[in-house]
C-alpha cells in the first residue's frame, strides 16, 4: 500500500499542495485527473521524491518517511525503489538503443548482469510491442514508440508502483492509442499504476 498523509508542498511563497491525505491499494490503477497547474505532477513527483515536500508522511510498502523531519539519502533510495516513473516526455538516453535504455537501470541497480538484462530488456520490449524495435535509437522512433520504451524501462525494476507523467500528452490521437493500450494490458495484470493526466 501506498499512503500519504498531510503532504504540504510549497514552491516559494506559493503552497501547490496543502495537507493532502490518500491511501493507494496495491494492484489498482490510480487516475489523477485535473488541468493544467492543479498540482497533479508535483504530487505525482513527491510520491518518488523527485520533489521533497515540507511536511506529511509517505510509507510505501512498510517503509516511512516523515518530510518535517528531514531525509537522509538512504531514505530517499529505499522510497525510490519501490517505484518506476514515465515521464510526458520520455526523457530516454538518445545515444542508447531501446534495448539499452530499458537494460541500463538493472545493470546500474546490480539487480543482475549485462547479459541478462539486455534479456529481459527484450523480453519487455516485446511485452510493449517493440521487440522488433530492440536496437533502434530513440530517433528513430516515434512518439508513441519512445513511450512504450520508456515504460518497458520502468518495468525494468519491478517496481511496486509505476508512476505516469501525462504519458500521453505529448502523442498524436493515434500513438495515444498505441500507450493507452500498454496501460490497459498493465491495470490487467493487477499492477499499481498511478497516472496524472488532464484528458
Amino acid at each position: 500500500m501506498l499512503s500519504l498523509k498531510n503532504l504540504t508542498k510549497s514552491f516559494g511563497e506559493n503552497t501547490i499542495l496543502r495537507d493532502i491525505s490518500l491511501d493507494l491499494e496495491n494492484g489498482e490503477t490510480t487516475v489523477i485527473l485535473g488541468p493544467s497547474g492543479s498540482g497533479k505532477s508535483t504530487l505525482l513527483r513527491c510520491l518518488n521524491l523527485l520533489e521533497t515536500p515540507e511536511s506529511g508522511v509517505l510509507t510505501i510498502e512498510g517503509d516511512s518517511v516523515d518530510f518535517a523531519a528531514g531525509l537522509s539519502d538512504e531514505q530517499v533510495r529505499t522510497i525510490r525503489k519501490h517505484s518506476a516513473m514515465v515521464f510526458q516526455n520520455f526523457n530516454l538516453f538518445p545515444h542508447y538503443t531501446a534495448e539499452q535504455n530499458v537494460a541500463l537501470a538493472p545493470v546500474l541497480n546490480g539487480k543482475m548482469g549485462k547479459d541478462a538484462a539486455a534479456q529481459l530488456a527484450r523480453d519487455l520490449l516485446e511485452k510493449v510491442g517493440l521487440g522488433h524495435k530492440a536496437d533502434s535509437y530513440p530517433d528513430n522512433l516515434s512518439g508513441g514508440q519512445q513511450q512504450r520504451v520508456a515504460i518497458a524501462r520502468a518495468l525494468a525494476v519491478a517496481p511496486d508502483y509505476l508512476l505516469f507523467d501525462e504519458p500521453t500528452s505529448a502523442l498524436d490521437p493515434e500513438l495515444e492509442a498505441e500507450v493507452i493500450r500498454v496501460l490497459i494490458d498493465l491495470a490487467r495484470e493487477k499492477r499499481s499504476l498511478v497516472v496524472v493526466t488532464h484528458n
